[in-house]
């Protein structure tokens, strides 16, 4: 499924040499690999629970939206569950996101399962509903700090292209009447993701906040909603790492799940 190493570590170098700055080549899944910027946004925690918990919730879809997917992450590792015939269609409004994704797409030899659109999200009008759409929303308004000079990095966390409520208002229009919208966003703005999602008509029917560590104030929540009115659940803390430092129990199986050999 993957290109063989020889071929991505040239087409790393490749990669490289024309954009003229280091680029990094990845595992994503125990299969999947991905090019990144090393100095750009990178795949995070974030994107990789986000897909899990889409996973848990969804089980293995045969499609899949993915909005605001950047280079791919979670839409690539949702893919990478599916069955053979599963399909993902994907949205990236920046260039260079867009073009990395690509890359992805192309490194995994996954291009005929893949459709990736280079747009804004708020303008997705498709004829298509999907039983699972997902999305790790910018977590910040533009007020909230200092917007980063890289705009890879600046748009993947900052709403200069919207926000939570238009990642909720677009996943509404495009899901199934008994799909599912998955989401992170910070903790500390809860409130915020599940006002947002309820003025969209979803109920949140599972949330659970991540901690890094042991002992940690948790860094970021995910979101499993459905439309219309159903029971909300609050489930326990994901804790990523113990006091330690090595992964707990509950992050051994989100490895396994993807195929890691936990050590």
């Amino acid at each position: 499924m993957v290109l063989p190493a020889e071929d991505l570590e040239a087409r790393r170098a490749s990669l490289e040499r024309e954009l003229g700055e280091p680029i990094t080549l990845d595992g994503l899944t125990a299969s999947f690999r991905i090019f990144q910027r090393k100095r750009g946004h990178r795949h995070s925690t974030d994107d990789l629970l986000t897909a899990w918990y889409a996973l848990e919730k969804a089980g293995a879809p045969s499609r899949a939206l993915d909005l605001g997917t950047g280079i791919g992450s979670v839409g690539l590792i949702v893919l990478s569950a599916m069955p053979p015939e599963g399909r993902l269609t994907c949205i990236e409004a920046q260039a260079v996101s867009h073009r990395f994704l690509l890359e992805n797409v192309r490194a995994n030899e996954v291009g005929d399962r893949v459709d990736a659109r280079h747009g804004d999200l708020r303008e997705l009008a498709l004829a298509e509903k999907f039983p699972l759409v997902t999305g790790s929303p910018p977590y910040f308004d533009v007020a909230a700090g200092i917007v980063p000079e890289d705009s890879q990095k600046a748009h993947a966390r900052f709403e200069l292209r919207g926000d939570v409520r238009d990642y909720a208002r677009v996943a509404r229009a495009h899901l199934e009447s008994d799909g599912l919208f998955v989401f992170c966003f910070p903790w500390a703005q809860k409130a915020r993701a599940l006002a947002a999602a309820r003025a969209e008509s979803f109920s949140v029917v599972s949330r659970r906040d991540v901690v890094p560590r042991v002992g940690l104030t948790p860094l970021f929540s995910l979101f499993a909603c459905r439309l219309g009115e159903h029971d909300e659940v609050e489930e326990p803390p994901f804790v990523v790492r113990h006091e330690d430092g090595t992964h707990t129990a509950d992050m051994h199986r989100v490895r396994a799940r993807l195929g890691w050999e936990n050590r």
